[in-house]
């Protein structure tokens, strides 16, 4: 049994200020000395950013969909080893869950299988009795999910915060636990997907993670919330441990990671695995090296902005000269997203790698949704017929959508669609929009190292 002190930060919808409150709760716990594990539901690359510059340690997902409800709980306590408490962002609104499959992968569903506490955060700026009413709904909808205290956000003045926490005394049986006014001074700027990353700010983020401490540490009960946090009682799991999930490779093949501002998506989890099969993990940034890593075996390229660099990227003709080289010797690549448009023959006009046969270009429909999806052909990345969960997330569309070994198929409700490209001297490459967290299918990480250790033994 394993007990840390945890809760989950929610919110009745979207747009209620929950990276707000969660941040800078997270930063202010941390501010008092304490050891924070910072966590997302969900497959957000962004939110968790900003809390690892709060904690000062890895913000991790959890993904009851890609990962499995059984997974959450280990998962979470393998992030939240060695910390005082843990606070779990939510996402979306408390009962949004995966579309057309009730409960999944939503807050609730994440915080029943955390048997957390959970803090609801409510925008009242265009309301004042009716929080109780909204308040009520919420904590008696699943009598499961323990609704456990309010944050209430937004607020306009002493007056204003008078009246709701009247009529929440009067109406909810809920406590509140803090009151945030309106603040411009701590707003995150956002774009096209969202949040603009935190390694894309650098100072200016860390400024405004301390912003969000300090006024979370200003307008909450931080002892309530500790007090709140250490009642969830023990979980009855195991960590989640890389070093069950794979079996290492011999040789350590060294996987160049790329990073950097322009491909800052990645779940932590996904390294690690790659480490316990076996390989050594080697982190560059494509905006700034003139190659590869010496003794690159294996290249792995993940989702980000790059369509935001495409001059920076274009410009570097010595390290896409030395990808299309690396792609030609028959190396393994894997790549989601932005990799998949880096590997194309342009993005946006501008020349990008030349390894798949692609043209990339920045439109004004999102793309979003969970996928359950199947490998169409043999990769590095997977066999054919592997089966995974993942999401797409992105405004670009490429053309074609898919080469002549499609990478993945899955159902949409038009049909089936197939997308992406497996394969080039003769299956060295994978390459699609789809975003995995390699944890749900730790086979993945064995079969991309085993393909990187197969190539450099020759």
């Amino acid at each position: 049994m394993n007990t840390i002190p945890r809760l989950v930060v929610a919110a009745p919808s979207s747009g209620s200020g929950k990276t707000t409150v969660a941040t800078g709760l997270i930063a202010a716990l941390a501010a008092r000395g304490l050891a924070v594990s910072p966590h997302k539901v969900g497959p957000d690359y962004i939110d968790p950013g900003y809390h690892a510059l709060a904690a000062g340690r890895p913000g991790r997902n959890l993904d009851a969909f890609m990962c499995g409800p059984e997974r959450v709980a280990p998962l979470f306590l393998h992030g939240a080893a060695g910390a005082d408490v843990a606070v779990v962002e939510g996402v979306m609104g408390l009962f949004d869950g995966a579309s057309g499959r009730g409960e999944l992968a939503s807050t609730a569903h994440v915080a029943k299988l955390l048997r957390a506490p959970v803090v609801l955060v409510v925008d009242a700026s265009s309301q004042s009795r009716s929080v109780a009413a909204l308040v009520h709904g919420f904590a008696s909808w699943d009598p499961e999910v323990r609704l456990a205290g309010v944050i209430l956000n937004r607020v306009a003045s002493d007056r204003h915060e008078l009246l709701l926490r009247e009529a929440l005394e009067e109406g909810s049986g809920v406590p509140v636990l803090g009151a945030v006014r309106r603040s411009a001074a701590v707003a995150t700027p956002s774009r096209h997907l969202g949040l603009i990353p935190a390694v894309e700010r650098s100072a200016e983020a860390l400024k405004a993670v301390a912003d969000m401490g300090g006024l979370i540490a200003a307008s909450v009960d931080l002892d309530a919330v500790l007090a709140l946090a250490r009642t969830a009682p023990p979980l009855d799991a195991a960590p989640w441990d890389a070093t069950a999930e794979v079996t290492p490779v011999a040789g350590t093949p060294r996987i160049a990671v790329a990073g950097g501002a322009a491909f800052s998506f990645s779940y932590a989890e996904n390294a690690e695995l790659l480490t316990a099969a076996g390989a050594e993990v080697v982190p560059f940034d494509p905006l700034h090296a003139d190659g590869l890593p010496e003794g690159t075996a294996g290249l792995v390229i993940g989702g980000g902005f790059p369509e935001l660099y495409v001059r920076e990227l274009s410009a570097n003709t010595q390290l896409r000269t030395a990808i299309a080289a690396f792609a030609a010797s028959g190396a393994p690549i894997a790549a989601e997203c932005a990799g998949l448009l880096y590997l194309g023959r342009e993005l946006d006009g501008l020349p990008m790698c030349g390894v798949l046969d692609t043209a990339a270009r920045m439109t004004e429909r999102l793309t979003l949704g969970y996928r359950e999806a199947v490998a169409l052909h043999d990769s590095p990345l997977a066999p054919a017929g592997t089966r995974v969960r993942g999401h797409e997330f992105h405004r670009t569309v490429c053309e074609p959508a898919a080469g002549e070994r499609p990478a993945w198929g899955w159902r949409l409700p038009a049909g089936p669609h197939t997308e992406g490209f497996a394969g080039r001297t003769p299956d060295n490459v994978h390459a699609s929009y789809l975003h995995l967290h390699w944890a749900g299918s730790p086979q993945l990480a064995a079969s991309f190292a085993a393909a990187a250790a197969a190539h450099r033994a020759g």
